[in-house]
């Protein structure tokens, strides 16, 4: 049985995270909490994606996402807050921002974007791995050894198979639609103001 991905919401407003938690919870496991503090001592190896509040009482967002980025956990950090953006995001370690009000499909949309960039980025590892162990062998080994190893042979396989995912995961991130919507959201943030 697959798992299906751990999301932890934190937001100071319960009914915010309450209704966050509603929207993903057919297709995520979620847990939420209203505290900076505590979200820090619920996120483990086992989070996916946090949705971070960044105005909180005590323990503000930003400072939940520099321990997070500190640790060095390997999970996704969307900041979904009612802060308009400003310049200091430049330095910050999320890896999406939604501004307050989301709907479901944004929100649903970007927890699935930031799953779909996890899974390349563990895939892309595995591929590279498995590239460079063929580089290795392909520079120490004659190409009579490699034609007669079943375990270069396997090896080819397995970096073919793995190559097709990489470039379906790489379709689906940059599906003609999202591709269109980024490069639409892209040019409306960046046009000069007149």
């Amino acid at each position: 049985m697959v798992e299906s991905p751990h999301v932890l919401i934190v937001e100071d407003e319960p009914d915010l995270a309450n209704l966050y938690a509603a929207w993903l919870a057919d297709e995520c496991t979620v847990e939420k909490t209203y505290d900076g503090s505590e979200a820090l001592e619920l996120i483990d190896d086992a989070v996916d994606v946090v949705l971070l509040d960044r105005r909180m009482p005590g323990l503000s967002g930003d400072d939940v996402l520099d321990t997070i980025r500190d640790r060095e956990l390997d999970c996704r950090v969307a900041m979904v807050t009612a802060v308009e953006p400003d310049f200091d995001i430049i330095e910050m370690g999320f890896d999406d921002y939604l501004v307050k009000p989301v709907s479901k499909n944004d929100l649903t949309t970007v927890v699935n974007q930031l799953l779909l960039r996890s899974t390349y980025d563990e895939q892309l590892q595995e591929y590279f791995s498995l590239a460079a162990k063929k580089a290795l062998l392909d520079a120490q080994k004659s190409e009579v050894e490699r034609k007669t190893s079943e375990e270069y042979a396997a090896l080819e396989d397995q970096l073919a198979v793995l190559r097709t995912r990489v470039d379906d995961t790489m379709a689906q991130l940059f599906d003609q639609d999202v591709y269109r919507r980024l490069c639409e959201d892209l040019t409306r943030r960046t046009a000069p103001s007149e």
